[in-house]
């Protein structure tokens, strides 16, 4: 039996960005996608989710001190 591990409380929200969305993160932090830390296309927060190497996945994180934070990340392949 598997076991889907965003069903765990310890695995943040990642949700795939659209087209719009990534050129507003691009555009906010004058970045470009090669400059996004990376995320496995095989990561397991990822398996049930229909992504392909380039799009970019918002994480948003609970964090005690900080509140709700966000980070981006750019799917590769292995």
């Amino acid at each position: 039996m598997a076991m889907d591990v965003t069903d765990h409380e310890a695995v943040p929200e990642h949700r795939k960005l659209d087209e719009d969305e990534v050129e507003e993160v691009l555009e906010k932090y004058d970045a470009e996608k090669d400059n996004l830390p990376k995320i496995e296309r095989t990561d397991a927060a990822l398996k049930q989710m229909d992504v392909g190497v380039g799009d970019v996945i918002e994480i948003r994180r609970e964090s005690p001190t900080a509140g709700k934070t966000t980070y981006y990340r750019t799917v590769i392949e292995r």
